[in-house]
Order: C-alpha cells, then sequence, then structure tokens
C-alpha cells in the first residue's frame, strides 16, 4: 500500500510524489485525469516506452525535449520519419538516445495512422480498455492488470513495439482510466469528478 506524504497546502497525497519536486504539479494537475486528445495519448505510450528500464523522474525532465524531437507527437509527421531524422535524434543530448525506443515510437506512430483509419481515433480504441472500476486492485499495489495486458497484446498484435503490460498499465494510470490515487490523496476526489464527468470516445 503506498504512503501518503503532506504537501504545501497540509493536505495528503500520493507518496511517491514527494520522490522529486517536479512530481507534485504532475502528480495535482495531470496524473489519472481523463484524456481523450489522441496526441496526448500517443505522447504518453511513447513516453512510457522511452521510461522502459528508467526512472520516470528522467523522462519527465526531458518531456519538452521529447515533444521538440518527436514534432509534439503529431503521429502523422513522426511517421514521415526516415533512417536520417533517427541518425539525427541519437544525436540529440536532450532525449534518451536508444535507437530501438527511437524506432520503435516511428514504427508507432504509423501503427496509429492505421488505427485511426480503422478506429477513428486512438482514444475510442484505447477506452474500450477501460476496467470496472469495483474490480480493480488498492491503489497502487499493481503493476498490471487484465485489462492492460490485454491491450498490450492486441497492439503488439498490430505491429506495435514497446507497449509490453505494465508500460500499459502505467499509461492507464496516467491517463485516467483508472483512478490510482490513494484512499486518503487530495487528488484522487478531483479525478473521480473529472472521470464522471468525462465522455468516453467512441461512445
Amino acid at each position: 500500500m503506498s504512503t501518503t506524504i503532506t504537501g504545501p497546502d497540509g493536505k495528503s497525497r500520493c507518496g511517491w510524489c514527494n520522490a522529486a519536486p517536479e512530481f507534485l504539479a504532475y502528480h495535482d494537475t495531470e496524473w489519472g485525469f481523463p484524456v481523450s486528445d489522441d496526441r496526448r495519448l500517443f505522447e504518453k505510450l511513447s513516453l512510457e516506452g522511452f521510461q522502459s528500464g528508467l526512472s520516470w523522474r528522467t523522462i519527465l525532465a526531458k518531456r519538452e525535449n521529447f515533444r521538440a524531437a518527436f514534432h509534439d507527437f503529431d503521429f502523422d509527421s513522426v511517421a514521415r520519419f526516415t533512417q536520417r531524422d533517427v541518425a539525427r535524434l541519437l544525436k540529440d543530448e536532450g532525449i534518451v538516445r536508444h535507437r530501438g525506443k527511437i524506432e520503435a515510437v516511428v514504427n508507432n506512430a504509423r501503427q496509429a495512422q492505421a488505427l485511426v483509419k480503422r478506429e477513428g481515433s486512438l482514444a475510442a480504441f484505447v477506452w474500450r480498455y477501460e476496467p470496472d472500476a469495483k474490480q480493480l486492485a488498492e491503489p497502487q499495489s499493481a503493476s498490471t492488470s487484465a485489462e492492460s495486458l490485454a491491450l498490450s497484446k492486441d497492439l503488439k498484435k498490430m505491429g506495435w513495439k514497446f507497449v509490453g503490460p505494465t508500460t500499459v498499465y502505467a499509461f492507464m494510470q496516467a491517463m485516467g482510466l483508472i483512478n490510482d490515487h490513494v484512499a486518503d490523496c487530495v487528488i484522487r476526489g478531483k479525478v473521480e469528478r473529472a472521470r464522471k464527468g468525462f465522455t468516453r470516445p467512441g461512445r
């Protein structure tokens, strides 16, 4: 079970947001709030892939550099990247220079285009995997779920890369498909209200 910390306003928050100064704003304004914007969903899947084997702090600190390098994660634009772009990115000290992960983002951008043609939007596809809130594990007690396994498997079948079940579960936590803020966290109620008022894409 996750511990809580007391924020600067004297209210409880998930313990992990105390691990780095930049985590507090991310925790309070982004993590767990539902997202239906295809570009933001693609960005998060890409950044979670880059995080594999690293810390989220490393990725968050470089997020603006990643956005610049990958044309703000416009997947139509990234899908046109060539090996010359990959070579350029491998020299970009502002991002994580890992050939496999860079090539995965370019590959996944092309897969995202195909998925959008078929499904209407990335959001409509992803939100089909939203779990039943009543069947969720205790907040922050799991790193995968039946739904993250299913989404990972289906994305891989379509040719996506760096989308393992743990990566996909972290994506689902961050993009609001589940509310994984701990019970005492002041943001949990805000996320719950946002999720209640959220129109599920494609429904």
